[in-house]
């Protein structure tokens, strides 16, 4: 395989893995969001020690400059899962996937502000329509029942910054397993405060799903790591929407989950979207 199809094969395999992920969060039951996204990372950190030891990658930083960074890039990311799980546990699994898919658009957002990057009003006109997708799926009512949707739309805005600063930290020469282990240690951190006063104690089965959605998930990082490594994000990045057919096909076919007429409406309108900024970039680079 050259260089584009392996970063292809690699992002449809994240996709995959992430929607795994969501399909087990949802499995392992009632435990609070905070005590799945603490599993969760729990096992991301063996799997990065893991990659750090056999690629003989140091665990110390060569720029100290590059730790705040990771420090931005762990917050974002730590938002990110936060509320992902919580929209995971309260939403059709596709919708909450959906919200977390609007990060390609923040990141364009942040990217103008952290890598001072230009945006052009065509880029504006791709991230307000995916926004006009994301009400569909928000449906705002004024009552709680849109609160779910609001906090996976908060997740899709963290894990925006979250990328972005992945992106500063692997342009100063940090490694994927540092960055990924950097995040999982801050998140486990942040996640024992919270989880605490509400912690429920697993059964075995739950354990088993929890292991599985921290295996889905690191699985997802390394994978979507690599992608990126092997080809820019202009040239794979549209193939990232593939984690939404994975979800809807999940959800429904083992949950019994049907999306709304207006949620997927929504998700044409985003998908849409984020294909068409694709191709605009690359006649752009052309």
């Amino acid at each position: 395989m050259n260089q584009k199809t392996k970063g292809i094969f690699f992002i449809i395999s994240a996709a995959f893995c992430f929607s795994l992920m969501s399909l087990f969060v949802r499995l392992s039951g009632d435990l609070p969001s905070f005590e799945k996204s603490f599993w969760r990372n729990l096992v991301a950190i063996a799997f990065a020690i893991y990659a750090i030891e056999k690629n003989h990658i140091s665990y110390r930083l060569e720029n100290p400059k590059n730790l705040k960074y990771l420090f931005i890039r762990a917050i974002g990311g730590t938002i990110g899962i936060f509320c992902n799980y919580y929209a995971i546990d309260h939403l059709v699994i596709a919708d909450a996937n959906m919200l977390n898919k609007l990060s390609p658009f923040f990141a364009i957002l942040f990217s103008y502000f952290v890598l001072n990057e230009k945006i052009k009003p065509v880029q504006l006109g791709f991230v307000f329509t995916a926004f006009i997708g994301a009400l569909c799926i928000l449906k705002p009512s004024g009552n709680f029942s849109s609160f779910p949707a609001i906090i996976g739309m908060i997740g899709g805005m963290g894990a925006g910054l979250a990328y972005t600063y992945v992106r500063k930290a692997t342009q100063n020469g940090v490694k994927g397993p540092q960055i990924v282990l950097f995040f999982s240690v801050f998140s486990c951190i942040a996640s024992i405060p919270l989880m605490l006063p509400v912690f429920v104690v697993p059964s075995p089965t739950q354990i088993l799903y929890l292991f599985l959605a921290g295996l889905a998930a690191a699985g997802g990082q390394f994978s979507i790591t690599a992608a990126y490594t092997y080809a820019p994000a202009r040239e794979i990045s549209v193939y990232d929407y593939t984690q939404i057919i994975f979800a809807a096909l999940l959800g429904m076919f083992l949950l019994g989950e049907l999306p709304d007429y207006l949620s997927i409406l929504g998700y044409f309108i985003i998908c849409g979207a984020g294909i068409a900024m694709f191709y605009y970039n690359k006649r752009d680079d052309h």
